[in-house]
């Protein structure tokens, strides 16, 4: 069974840095496009980031210059590196995984960014 388990989340103050983590189990396969969403308290969750098998990656105009998405395929691992956080990127951040249109959620993980 895959699962994606997030982490690297908690509190920091506005202009530090954060780096999400996300692993997956169970996994016999190389996913197709993983991205990080995200999902503030009386909003829809979004796309923050998203990065294909090969390595291209997208970005959310809201988190360009300030996050790096990144993945290593051999481990199954995902990351999100966000600098200069501000209190709006404050939200439950998840991990997706697609392969072949079976896509694959974890938790989520809070990231809280005071003033």
């Amino acid at each position: 069974q895959v699962q994606l388990v997030e982490s690297g989340g908690g509190v920091v103050q506005a202009g530090g840095s954060l780096r999400l983590s996300c692993e997956a189990s169970g996994v016999f396969f190389t996913f197709n496009t993983m991205g990080w969403y995200r999902q503030a308290p009386g909003k829809q969750r979004e796309l923050v980031a998203a990065i294909t098998r090969g390595g291209t990656t997208n970005y959310a105009d809201s988190v360009k210059g300030r996050g790096t998405i990144s993945r290593d395929n051999a481990k199954n691992m995902m990351y999100l590196q966000m600098n200069s956080l501000k209190p709006e990127d404050t939200a439950v951040y998840y991990c997706n995984a697609d392969f072949y249109g079976n896509n694959y959620w974890g938790q989520g993980t809070q990231v809280t960014v005071s003033s």
